[in-house]
């Protein structure tokens, strides 16, 4: 087999990774839209629950209205949440799966280690580990329908040394350091969302008391259910989890890439399981990601 077949023989499940990472983001989007929007509903039911039981008496209509308003926002909310349910959850987490299971192999199979030392082979075998895991995930095939591979080129691996470069750097300065950041961020905005209803609380109790206004404190217990409900949906999200699996894989491969840098005796046998100790650490942390995401 000639370089150019066995590259296009490869592109081929390139291409298929690309699809199912697509169908995967796709669901992901719909589970954090569903749970973001539910979210939303609780918190506007519990605003005009208590507005509505202000207002009974003021207006014939203001009150009925945001009264119904808040029945169909309580109502909504559990449906729409569903749309982000175990199910869904599940169908996201499987097709993700199967996307980094083929990431995977291509980047050792370029790179010509493991069992693709023979590089004449090496085509079909990865064809063959393609095709087990699809078969794992027959019943997702649906949400890759419709969906065309993107435009990209192989990564241009071709031995250890581009390995290296493609696939352990950019994995730590490209994807883990900056998802740690960003999942940093996401518990610090909980957290100051979470301040801020907490003090509004009690700054609502404060005046309530101290001027007798009853109105007022119907609104410190909305307060408290917001807060509530905010951190809830951090939990649900997994922020503080998140954060620490991309800090400490960040941290772990880059411990590999000081110990191949630092390595200056040619070992082959250190050439040989690098590749395996990378996607190893990186099959754990994606394994460990899964299994949180599935246990309530």
């Amino acid at each position: 087999m000639t370089a150019t077949q066995r590259n296009a023989d490869i592109a081929e499940i390139w291409d298929q990774q690309s699809i199912w990472s697509q169908a995967a983001n796709q669901l992901k989007a719909s589970v954090e839209k569903a749970r973001t929007t539910a979210l939303g509903l609780v918190i506007t039911a519990a605003a005009l629950a208590t507005a509505a039981s202000q207002t009974m008496d003021i207006t014939s209509w203001l009150g009925p209205l945001l009264a119904f308003a808040a029945a169909g926002a309580a109502g909504a909310a559990p449906m729409v949440a569903q749309r982000g349910g175990p199910s869904r959850l599940s169908d996201w987490i499987r097709a993700r799966a199967v996307s980094e299971a083929l990431k995977a192999e291509v980047y050792i199979c370029l790179s010509g280690t493991g069992p693709y030392r023979d590089r004449d082979g090496a085509a079909a075998l990865l064809a063959q580990r393609a095709h087990r895991f699809r078969s794992d995930a027959t019943d997702l095939v649906r949400h890759t329908t419709g969906i065309t591979p993107a435009a990209r080129p192989l990564p241009p691996v071709g031995d250890i040394e581009s390995y290296v470069e493609q696939r352990l750097r950019r994995q730590i300065d490209g994807y883990y350091r900056p998802k740690a950041l960003f999942m940093h961020g996401r518990v610090e905005r909980v957290a100051r969302v979470e301040l801020v209803f907490g003090v509004l609380g009690a700054l609502l109790a404060a005046a309530a008391g101290a001027f007798a206004v009853d109105l007022l404190a119907a609104w410190v217990a909305v307060a408290a259910s917001l807060s509530i409900a905010v951190t809830a949906h951090g939990i649900a999200q997994r922020y503080a989890y998140q954060h620490l699996e991309f800090q400490r894989t960040a941290e772990q491969l880059e411990h590999l890439l000081e110990e191949w840098n630092a390595d200056t005796t040619g070992c082959h046998q250190r050439t040989a399981t690098l590749v395996t100790d990378c996607e190893h650490v990186i099959s754990i942390q994606n394994e460990a990601w899964m299994i949180r995401w599935t246990v309530s």
